[in-house]
């Protein structure tokens, strides 16, 4: 026993300090910077390009929500019109401002991208219990959520866990497109759920279909039915994108 309270004592505490602080390596993929005026007439091929339709034209656009993050479309821009940085904090309580413009920054979208009311951290500001179900992921997104709670990002330490049962959990995170043979189980863990509940769509899967969009093999009524109070883009997100929406939208 005396060797093991030793050994913890070495290892000191694993757990990152200041998860709202922290910045990932450049090479990460976050929130785009648009500037149309660096466009030459030739970024028709920026659209064709994406695989998931998550590029507008006129004005030029990005959507996060269909964004998969794989940097074709800065690759193909060669004047510099689109370019990914390594900002993490892309969630949004609201879908339409998931759609990003030319000539909008990180610092302005932040700012705007979550709003929860004074009952959110109310009923859910000291603990949050989530159920996460699967509906037809690839288990990308699911491994993010489950890195969540290791030794390195320790989730718990706010007071937000994963739970086995819907019946212990105050909200939902859905991750995959929704096929249409989860459809039924998810709408049964939801309504498993008490209320208030809350539902939050990870990925750009659940959040749009991501690459299977448009697929007849999805069943995607479920989030025609329900109000998503959270949505998380990426392919897939970060924990720490995860877990910094999360916290600012219960105003932990």
């Amino acid at each position: 026993m005396l060797d093991l309270i030793k050994l913890r004592k070495q290892h000191g505490y694993q757990a990152i300090p200041d998860v709202r602080g922290t910045e990932l390596l450049s090479t990460h993929r976050g929130f785009p910077v648009i500037d149309e005026s660096k466009c030459e007439g030739g970024y028709v091929n920026c659209k064709d390009i994406c695989p998931t339709g998550a590029i507008e034209i006129n004005p030029l656009s990005v959507d996060l929500g269909r964004c998969i993050f794989c940097g074709e479309c800065e690759k193909a821009c060669t004047t510099g019109a689109i370019k990914f940085t390594s900002e993490h904090k892309t969630a949004s309580s609201k879908r339409q401002l998931l759609n990003i413009t030319s000539g909008k920054s990180f610092k302005e979208y932040e700012q705007a991208a979550i709003d929860s009311a004074k009952e959110i951290k109310k009923m859910f500001g000291h603990s949050l219990k989530l159920r996460q179900v699967s509906a037809g992921g690839c288990n990308g997104c699911e491994m993010e959520l489950g890195a969540c709670s290791n030794v390195n990002f320790d989730m718990g330490r706010f007071g937000i866990d994963f739970v086995a049962s819907p019946r212990h959990a105050d909200g939902i995170v859905i991750t995959g497109p929704i096929s249409k043979n989860m459809a039924p189980a998810l709408k049964d863990a939801y309504r498993s759920i008490g209320t208030p509940k809350l539902v939050i769509a990870f990925g750009a899967c659940s959040i749009s279909g991501g690459i299977f969009a448009g697929s007849l093999e999805l069943n995607r009524e479920f989030l025609d039915e329900v109000k998503v109070d959270l949505f998380i883009p990426g392919c897939p997100p970060h924990p720490l994108t995860f877990i910094n929406a999360v916290l600012k939208f219960i105003k932990k």
